[in-house]
């Protein structure tokens, strides 16, 4: 496993089975992990694991801005970025897509705009800065059953490219080597897959920012 000693990594919406597999992979690697998550009874396991537990509604802009400023002011800016918040609605065709389950589905897209924005300065600095999302293989083929579910993983996955657009930008007109990389994963379905997530997170940081920014890799389940 990649040495991340001195790392430090934010996990957004940390407090899924994904969340515990990557706090551990990542603190096991030697990172320090900063989990988030809105019911502060939940992140107690990640604490037990030795991360530092942030209780937040990664939706409000405000209070992103926030998390990044206090962790700046206690020597902590990021290096890493992985965002978990998601979740599942859908069935019932294309008129079974209510608007309710298209906003409960869109925080995980406003979550990833202000964190993106919040931390940008943090990850494009970074010696090596790594944001990943995780999104689903629906967006190459969507169905009109999980059309909202769809279009706010289509929405990520065109902003995450943006971020990685932003990234060699910043650094192409600082004269600088690119050290940051925005990537994708892509799943059918994540159950299962949470350990190789979690690796394969941590595996970033083995490659050159110029070989992983602006990728899209599918994690299957092996067999």
């Amino acid at each position: 496993m990649t040495d991340l000693t001195g790392r430090t990594v934010l996990i957004a919406g940390a407090t899924s089975a994904s969340g515990l597999a990557a706090t551990r992979a990542l603190t096991s690697a030697g990172a320090r992990v900063v989990a988030t998550g809105r019911s502060s009874a939940k992140l107690v396991p990640l604490a037990a694991l030795g991360a530092r537990v942030e209780t937040l509604d990664l939706s409000i802009e405000s209070a992103v801005v926030e998390l990044s400023r206090r962790l700046r002011s206690d020597g902590l800016p990021i290096d890493g970025l992985l965002h978990l918040v998601g979740g599942w609605r859908g069935g019932g065709g294309l008129a079974g897509q209510t608007e309710d389950d298209y906003r409960a589905l869109e925080i995980s897209f406003s979550a990833l705009r202000h964190l993106s924005r919040a931390f940008d300065d943090d990850l494009r600095t970074s010696p090596a800065g790594r944001l990943a999302i995780v999104s689903s293989t629906a967006v190459a083929r969507p169905l009109a059953g999980g059309a909202n579910y769809a279009a706010v993983k289509a929405a990520s996955e065109a902003w995450t490219r943006a971020v990685a657009q932003g990234y060699a930008k910043a650094a192409r007109e600082a004269g600088e080597p690119l050290r940051a990389a925005a990537v994708i994963f892509r799943v059918k379905a994540l159950a299962g897959l949470e350990d190789r997530l979690a690796a394969a997170y941590s595996e970033l940081w083995g490659a050159e920012a110029s070989e992983l920014n602006d990728s899209i890799f599918d994690l299957q389940q092996e067999g």
